[in-house]
């Protein structure tokens, strides 16, 4: 039996999601977790599961950093990645992280089996839908300025996920450990370089792209 470990905040899907994978005669539930700080505890505690399907968005440790930790500390624990969002810039930054495998939250059940067994066959798992999608990112009519366009340091993220709170400015800048001159640069920064007008527009994007969620 293969172990799995399901990490959501969502406590209906997670339940509804270890349940059908429980039963199934190739896989079993190892544990579960809300969030990827739980996660982590657990594998230290010596719960080492085959194979982890991720959420993205979750709070305390989300499931970047959950994927960073693993490829960092585990890297024989394959990942499957289920997730709301599919943007370029998700699905991008999922595989710069090591991610090789993930899937919408809106797939049938049988898909997800599917899904399940090739990443524990042969590392990876990308939908025909998936694979346009990055395909599509990498395609040299968009060009280099799409392209760079399209890729966020980890300081612009974290501003990004800053900035899509009520924090004011200045108190961004006291937790990036920055004077509110650079955040005002950073900002100005975003607004031309993902083409948007105001506050509200930087965090529209954010959440289109998984980078935060309301």
């Amino acid at each position: 039996m293969i172990k799995v470990a399901l990490i959501d905040d969502h406590v209906l899907l997670r339940d509804a999601l270890a349940a059908m994978i429980d039963s199934t005669s190739q896989f079993t539930i190892a544990f579960t977790a809300d969030n990827g700080e739980k996660m982590i505890n657990k594998i230290k505690a010596g719960n080492l599961p085959d194979l982890i399907i991720l959420d993205l968005n979750m709070p305390v440790k989300d499931g970047y950093d959950s994927a960073k930790w693993l490829r960092d500390n585990y890297p024989s624990i394959r990942i499957l990645v289920l997730t709301m969002y599919d943007s370029e810039l998700s699905l991008i930054r999922l595989l710069q992280i090591g991610v090789r495998g993930f899937v919408k939250k809106d797939i049938h059940p049988q898909e997800l089996k599917q899904a399940m067994q090739h990443v524990m066959e042969t590392g990876y798992y990308y939908s025909s839908y998936t694979t346009n999608k990055i395909a599509g990112f990498f395609s040299k009519e968009r060009g280099q300025h799409h392209f760079d366009n399209m890729m966020l340091n980890e300081i612009e993220i974290k501003f990004l996920q800053l900035a899509s709170t009520d924090l004011t400015y200045k108190a961004i800048a006291d937790i990036m450990q920055m004077n509110p001159r650079t955040v005002d640069n950073y900002r100005d920064h975003l607004f031309t370089k993902l083409n948007v007008k105001s506050r509200v527009g930087l965090a529209i994007y954010a959440v289109k792209n998984g980078i935060v969620a309301f």
